[in-house]
């Protein structure tokens, strides 16, 4: 069975808002490291959105630095999926799926490949609840914002989940990468 890989850039005070976040090259190196072992991208509709085009015009016209250009061709290379109802249509090697996440998650896990990335903050509880989710990859940003979407809303998930922490790596920017598994 593939492994399901949650990963996301917060601030110290648990914000994910994808404006206020700025990987330095550092970064984008350990990112397109980790897309590596992925071969399919598991997204919210406001993921996606936030991700694409974006990332297919960086790659497309080069027009980063050099890790986010490397970035920008191995995310944009890799198969999608993103849960939506309303999307009409999708491009960048990606199907819409219109409803049951976790179920189809799930098929998507017992399939055989590469690990699944899971890129969506407000499908989480329901696939944390569903023991979908294998490994979080935190990146922990030095800012305290205040405000913006955070990882978790109160009261969203119905149970504690106890987590293993298996590596740490400190940047130079201040920022440190947490992987923790499901134990």
């Amino acid at each position: 069975m593939r492994t399901v890989t949650f990963c996301i850039n917060i601030s110290l005070d648990g914000y994910c808002d994808f404006h206020i976040m700025n990987p330095c090259e550092e970064l984008m190196g350990y990112f397109t490291e980790i897309m590596n072992d992925v071969d399919l991208i598991f997204f919210g509709r406001i993921m996606y959105q936030l991700m694409f085009p974006y990332w297919a015009d960086v790659a497309s016209n080069q027009s980063g630095t050099n890790n986010e250009n490397r970035f920008a061709d191995k995310f944009t290379s890799i198969n999608k999926v993103v849960i939506s109802n309303t999307l009409e249509s999708a491009e960048y090697a990606t199907q819409i799926i219109r409803s049951n996440p976790a179920e189809e998650l799930l098929k998507l896990k017992q399939q055989p490949g590469k690990k699944i990335m899971v890129d969506t903050i407000s499908m989480l509880p329901e696939l944390i609840s569903a023991g979908l989710i294998d490994e979080f990859k935190l990146v922990v940003h030095p800012l305290i914002v205040g405000t913006g979407r955070r990882l978790f809303d109160i009261d969203s998930l119905q149970e504690k989940l106890t987590l293993k922490l298996v590596d740490t790596i400190k940047f130079k920017s201040g920022c440190i990468a947490l992987q923790y598994l499901k134990q």
